[in-house]
């Protein structure tokens, strides 16, 4: 019970990063947020991957070019796309959008690792496509050739391919989950610097004068909600959830806990909503087969053979081992 509610819990949060980044990039660059995310997260992550998680540092640094690229596909690059989408579209349309993420990473499994797609896999992932179509025209899927599409759904369709490189390049990675984080937000902590200094934060009108400085060329929000709210963002997302997530995993299966992560996109819907946000019918109706299509491509088949479900479980201890976006 304890289990399922930290994980419900975690993918609560992760939908509350939807909804806050989308408040704090109207005045932050999605680069000054990434940076400062994973800059005021970094060290608590690595003080609580010693303490729960005690890793043998020389070993998990031997990893250090997979950790890299890691860090700049999932913790840096769906980050800067994320924040970059709530620019231009709504939380609730960008998790609708990231529901498909599990179909794309099916199909993307098929083309990069040859794994079995099958009639289920290639349904699934036509449903999916239509519902995230339905959710970028907002329902004129005749006019998809014609129609401009919003440019932060565009984006928040190249955030989930770019998660789902992010897993399939991490499976199978021999770091615990709770440092792996940690290392990947140390180096874009560190990598996002000189682009963060050089930028500058983009302050409202007439706060000049009134902010204290974090680093040349860079200084904390003037407006006391964006700095909350960046707070909130490093806390909880960052660190709370992916606490939460893997106290979980030590008792309930990886497969199983991956289904909650479906929450993420419930949570960030009612939450849009109850804080005054209105859901399209086609953006219900889309979110809906997107869904749809989740459950088909990624449903298990009866019966499977004694190999082929060993070969299954070792897929799931290997996502278990990823972390688990803000997103997400």
């Amino acid at each position: 019970m304890k289990a399922t509610i930290a994980l419900v819990i975690a993918t609560l949060l992760w939908a509350c990063n939807y909804i806050v980044g989308g408040i704090a990039v109207q005045t932050l660059s999605p680069v000054e947020l990434t940076w400062l995310r994973w800059l005021l997260a970094c060290v608590p992550l690595l003080i609580l991957a010693q303490v729960v998680e005690r890793p043998n540092w020389a070993s998990v640094l031997r990893h250090w070019p997979r950790l890299l690229l890691l860090a700049a596909l999932g913790v840096g690059g769906y980050n800067l796309l994320l924040y970059t989408a709530l620019q231009f579209t709504t939380p609730q349309s960008a998790s609708l959008i990231n529901a498909a993420n599990p179909a794309v990473m099916v199909v993307l499994a098929a083309v990069l690792l040859r794994e079995r797609i099958g009639w289920r896999g290639i349904v699934g992932l036509a449903l999916g496509l239509v519902g995230v179509l339905l959710i970028i025209t907002d329902g004129a899927l005749a006019f998809v050739l014609t129609r401009t599409p919003n440019a932060g759904d565009v984006l928040m369709v190249g955030a989930i391919v770019v998660w789902s490189l992010y897993t399939i390049v991490g499976r199978g990675l021999p770091v615990p989950p709770i440092t792996a984080t940690a290392v990947q937000g140390t180096f874009v902590a560190v990598l996002l610097a000189p682009v963060a200094l050089a930028s500058g934060v983009r302050w409202p009108a007439g706060c000049a004068g009134q902010r204290g400085a974090l680093a040349s060329g860079v200084r904390w929000p003037a407006d006391a909600a964006i700095g909350w709210a960046v707070i909130f963002i490093a806390i909880f997302p960052s660190i709370g959830s992916y606490v939460l997530w893997n106290a979980a995993l030590k008792s309930i299966p990886p497969g199983r806990a991956g289904l909650f992560l479906n929450l993420i996109t419930v949570f960030t819907v009612i939450i849009a909503v109850v804080l005054g946000a209105q859901l399209t019918t086609p953006q219900l109706v889309g979110g809906v087969i997107v869904f749809a299509g989740v459950a088909l491509s990624t449903g298990t088949r009866r019966g499977p053979s004694p190999a082929s479900r060993s070969g299954a479980t070792e897929r799931e201890h290997a996502r278990a081992r990823l972390p688990r976006p803000s997103p997400k």
